[in-house]
């Protein structure tokens, strides 16, 4: 099984797919769970899907064809974050290792001056914070009440991260959590 990334051209010829994928999926563990046209239309204005500090991909596996989307944020640091979203039909069908691990590739392959890749989800996302942990991340944070929740109290946000000798060896850094002693 083969992941690929096709840069979105977000204002040119993806517009519409983009708002359609956007606007056709639920994503349960993200800030807007069901974007509108407008709310997609008006983030592409925005360039939060392809500017300097954004870039966006589809998700294209060799064998189903297109599974979904990746953008990738804050380009302009050392340390960039993700966005994932898989389309709902292949959710749930371990796909998302396959992706996280063809991104991480794609990330230090492509950018030398990375040396970490960040990512966060909700404390609830247990099949995202799986996959993080599958692939060789490390959770770095448990942000408690950090993730606001539209209609319900704020969940913790969890953060994973992947350093580039990481990726490299295939032995994940660990540190001392608590290293202080009362």
């Amino acid at each position: 099984m083969i992941i690929s990334f096709t840069r979105i051209d977000p204002s040119g010829g993806d517009h519409d797919a983009l708002i359609e994928f956007m606007t056709r999926n639920e994503f349960p563990f993200h800030g807007c769970p069901r974007p509108g046209a407008a709310d997609v239309e008006a983030s592409i204005s925005k360039g939060a899907y392809r500017d300097e500090d954004n870039d966006s991909f589809w998700i294209d596996h060799s064998e189903v064809g297109r599974i979904g989307f990746f953008r990738l944020e804050d380009l302009s640091d050392d340390a960039p974050l993700f966005d994932l979203r898989l389309d709902g039909p292949f959710r749930g069908r371990g796909l998302g290792v396959h992706t996280l691990n063809a991104a991480t590739h794609h990330v230090f392959s492509t950018m030398p001056s990375v040396n970490r890749f960040e990512g966060q989800t909700r404390e609830d996302n247990t099949a995202m914070r799986k996959t993080f942990v599958r692939c060789g991340w490390l959770k770095e944070a448990h942000y408690r009440e950090g993730w606001p929740v539209d209609g319900g109290a704020p969940l913790a946000s969890v953060a994973y991260s992947i350093l580039r000798r990481d990726w490299e060896t295939g032995q994940t850094t660990t540190f001392a959590w608590d290293d202080l002693t009362t």
